[in-house]
């Protein structure tokens, strides 16, 4: 019994070692593997990525494009939704105050998220992207006051300017990427400058007489000055201008964050056409709408624009650049 006991430690022995060779045959390395493993995990690990929270799409779409995939990034408000009237969640103020960046718009576009960011305490930088973009904005009278109109953005050298702001303040928060963010900005900029022009050439379409613009809310006055069109908005200026109607006014344009009851109404009241396309005024539309980022907002605008008002539409078609 001994003997067979001294037989099968022996037999034990050469199994192991064999096993231990078959092992070290099929991963590279022998012993060594097991750094070799736990290397391979360390180095798959994601790093962590600057949190940047953006309260508007249209602050996060242009922050998408300069950033791409370098930070961890929040969107607050989604698509086709008013700024000036959404409440903040719970959800948000946890957002903000894990941020390391945040950007809001400014000149009391959001106020209740203003008042959230404003009263939450984090060390990230604040960061007012309309204002600073936009130093001196077109004023319009609200209530009596005279106040800083913070649609800029419809105007598309602004957007230029906000996506410089946007890029400025991502270098400061990840400087390893501020050669990547400059690229990436300069290659936007250069296709809003497309952009823009584009959109003239569309305005200059329309026939002179019809290049009046016309809308139920206040939103698009920088659109009418950049562009080359006569401006009325909100829906107190409607009746007056019908009652100068006479003919001129070829359009009333609605928004697609206007009461839809209104719609009914407002070309009964005025006998003036409504146009069949509305206008993405307050922010960027939704994932599935047409105007999922600012470059296809401004092109779905001037598509309903100029082709309510008899000029001709085409479509814009953005040249490589490298």
């Amino acid at each position: 019994m001994s003997a067979n006991l001294h037989l099968f430690s022996r037999l034990s022995i050469v199994v192991a070692i064999s096993t231990i060779g078959l092992w070290g045959c099929d991963r590279p390395g022998s012993f060594s593997n097991t750094s070799y493993t736990t290397s391979v995990t360390q180095t798959t690990v994601t790093p962590k990525l600057p949190k940047v929270v953006a309260t508007t799409k249209l602050l996060c779409d242009l922050t998408k494009q300069v950033a791409k995939n370098t930070i961890d990034l929040t969107c607050l408000l989604p698509g086709n939704t008013n700024p000036y009237t959404y409440q903040p969640t719970p959800e948000d103020k946890q957002a903000i105050a894990a941020a390391k960046l945040i950007l809001y718009s400014g000149y009391n576009l959001e106020p209740n998220l203003f008042k959230t960011i404003r009263n939450t305490k984090t060390s990230g930088a604040k960061i007012a992207v309309i204002q600073r973009a936009v130093p001196k904005p077109l004023q319009i009278q609200e209530d009596g006051k005279i106040i800083p109109d913070p649609y800029v953005w419809h105007n598309v050298q602004n957007a230029s300017r906000m996506v410089e702001v946007i890029r400025s303040n991502l270098a400061k928060i990840s400087p390893k990427n501020a050669s990547t963010y400059s690229q990436n900005g300069n290659k936007i900029k250069k296709e809003f400058t497309q952009l823009d022009a584009w959109i003239k050439k569309r305005i200059a379409s329309i026939p002179e007489t019809n290049r009046k613009l016309i809308t139920t809310q206040d939103n698009m006055a920088y659109y009418a000055t950049s562009y080359g069109l006569a401006y009325a908005g909100g829906l107190t200026a409607i009746p007056s201008q019908a009652a100068k109607n006479n003919g001129r006014i070829h359009t009333i344009f609605t928004e697609t964050t206007t009461n839809p009851k209104l719609l009914k109404t407002i070309g009964k009241e005025t006998k003036i056409k409504v146009a069949g396309r509305k206008l993405y005024t307050d922010d960027l539309g939704g994932e599935k709408s047409e105007a999922k980022t600012y470059q296809k907002m401004m092109t779905t605008n001037t598509r309903t624009i100029v082709e309510a008002l008899g000029g001709t539409y085409l479509i814009f078609e953005n040249h490589k650049i490298k």
